[in-house]
Parts: structure tokens; C-alpha cells; sequence
């Protein structure tokens, strides 16, 4: 069984490297292969912190010289910035990974390990596009979507006291509330890219707490969590 996963930059590295995270994480995903030999990841890991620093850096620089911002160069910075966790997740990972970190799913992609690292390909879509298609290359029927938000709420409950949060969504009612449009650094929980693309093969997207690693357990050895499944 092949689990793949869009593990938000946000948790890896929401502003530098979070070091007990991932010796916390490894050790669970280190569990959870030891007991079942037939079991894989895919990890797709986003930009994080590093990100969106350098993109701001990159938009405050531009202004200063009155140029104009481009949403290319900006969304290079950011791929770039999902390579470098990836590269880290990987390296922390040890022998479970022995392949390369992928950055170009639209092509076959060899799996030789028990983990396989994936990052950001090409402007247009976050790293949550190139999740959904290594899912749909690996036959995978749902994709687990990791951040620093337990559920998808009605609204931003950081901004709306009143917002409530979802248990299930249809993809249509979730694309109505994240748009069609791709911004670099865009904050959603699952990119309008990545979820048209769901949309349209079937895909089953989990969203989840990645620091949550109790109820993260409980997600992947299939017992009751806490998370949005957005699906239909």
C-alpha cells in the first residue's frame, strides 16, 4: 500500500527548520513501516516559512526598484523552498528513502524505497497539485493532506469567531470557497489547482493536523480522527 502525502511546509519549516518535529514525525512514520513491510510514503513537501520570506523578499526588493512583480519568478523562489525541506525530510529519513527527491511527477517516477520524497515542479500550483499527481500515478484512491489547521473551517476562525469547521465537503462546495485561481503563496487549505485536478479523477483528499501526531496515528492505521474529508 502506497500512502501519499502533501505534508505542508507550514509544520516542516514555519519559519526555520522545526527539528522536533521531524525527529517526532520519523520516528512514527519509522513505526508504522517497521510493522507492516508492505507499506509506502510519498511525501510532497511545501515551501513553509523559507517560502514565503523570500518571496516577500523578492516582492519588497521589486517595489523598491519600481519594477514590476512577476507571479514567476516569485512562484521559482518558492519551488525552490519546497526542494530544500524536501532535501532535509529526505536526508532525516535516512535508508527508508533511497531515491531521489522528485520534482517533475509528470513523467514515471521510480519508487525503489520504503519512502520517496517528492517537491515543487513548475510555476502555475503548489506542491498539493504535484501530491494529486503522484496519487493518480500510484493508484492511490484518497491523498492525505497535512497542516497547521486541524479541519477546514466555513470560514478563516482567525478572522470570524463564528466560523465552524467541516467534517465533509463536497469538492464543489470546496473549489466554490478556495477559488479557481492560483496566487504564489496563496493560503488555503488544499490549492484550486490541485483540487480541480482531484475533482476531476475522483480523489478522496484528507485534510489533517500534521502536528497532531496522536490523531495523525489514528488517520493512517485507519481508526477515527480529526480532519475534513473533501470527496464526491
Amino acid at each position: 500500500m502506497t500512502t501519499v502525502v502533501s505534508l505542508g511546509g507550514s509544520i516542516v519549516a514555519p519559519d526555520t527548520a522545526d527539528v522536533v518535529f521531524l525527529k517526532d514525525f520519523t520516528r512514527l512514520i519509522k513505526e508504522l513501516l517497521d510493522a507492516d513491510q508492505e507499506r509506502r510514503f510519498i511525501f510532497v513537501v511545501g515551501g513553509g516559512g523559507p517560502a514565503r520570506i523570500w518571496q516577500q523578499a523578492y516582492r519588497e526588493a521589486r517595489e523598491a526598484l519600481g519594477a514590476a512583480v512577476a507571479d514567476g519568478d516569485a512562484d521559482w523562489i518558492g519551488i525552490m523552498a519546497t526542494r530544500l525541506n524536501a532535501q532535509l525530510v529526505k536526508a532525516v529519513m535516512g535508508d527508508y528513502c533511497k531515491d531521489n527527491v522528485v520534482i517533475n511527477p509528470g513523467v514515471p517516477v521510480v519508487f525503489t524505497g520504503r519512502v520517496l520524497l517528492a517537491a515543487g515542479w513548475k510555476p502555475g500550483f503548489s506542491s498539493d497539485y504535484d501530491a494529486t499527481l503522484l496519487a493518480e500515478q500510484f493508484k492511490a484512491d484518497s491523498l492525505i493532506n497535512l497542516s497547521n489547521i486541524a479541519q477546514v473551517y466555513t470560514d478563516d476562525p482567525k478572522k470570524n469567531l463564528n466560523a465552524t469547521p467541516i467534517d465533509r465537503i463536497s469538492w464543489k462546495d470546496f473549489r466554490a470557497m478556495v477559488g479557481e485561481e492560483w496566487v504564489p503563496g496563496k493560503n488555503v487549505p488544499f490549492d484550486p489547482v490541485a483540487s480541480r485536478h482531484a475533482n476531476a479523477i475522483n480523489l478522496k483528499v484528507i485534510c489533517a493536523s500534521g502536528k497532531d501526531l496522536p490523531n495523525l496515528k489514528k488517520l493512517l492505521t485507519g481508526k477515527a480522527f480529526v480532519g475534513t474529508e473533501i470527496s464526491g
